[in-house]
């Protein structure tokens, strides 16, 4: 794959795709954005800041996101850190009543495939704290 084959970056609000988070560095591409590409099968672009609740229910899923794992260069999440999370993910915390806050201009279109739009804005920081790592 190329850059020419990325899905291009726009967010769930329709203008452009803004920066989720450097620290941690985040993303599919480990950017900082959460942009995509056919072979990101996990669908990494909601732009959220992770819970302690969610951090418990993603372990519980499967997915340890707080554990340092070195070898991959992750340094494992802490609450009230921002990453970039599967769209299928956040769905299925939210289902379960315990989905993370979303920085809907940092989330990539692609959610939409997966995700109702309201339930993304019910799950909206609030402007000013989703510009703060931007």
């Amino acid at each position: 794959m190329s850059a020419i084959d990325l899905v291009p970056g726009r967010n769930v609000l329709g203008g452009p795709l803004r920066a989720c988070s450097y620290d941690p560095l985040t993303g599919y591409f480990r950017d900082g954005c959460c942009r995509t590409r056919p072979d990101d099968t996990g669908l990494h672009v909601v732009c959220c800041r992770v819970t302690a609740e969610f951090l418990a229910f993603s372990m519980k899923r499967g997915n340890d996101l707080s554990t340092p794992r070195p070898e991959w260069r992750f340094a494992g999440l802490q609450p009230g850190q921002r990453w970039c999370l599967c769209a299928n993910r956040w769905l299925e915390a939210w289902q379960a009543g315990v989905a993370p806050p979303v920085a809907l201009e940092a989330t990539h279109e692609k959610a939409l495939e997966v995700i109702p739009l309201e339930a993304l804005k019910a799950h909206a920081l609030e402007p000013q704290q989703h510009r703060d790592q931007d």
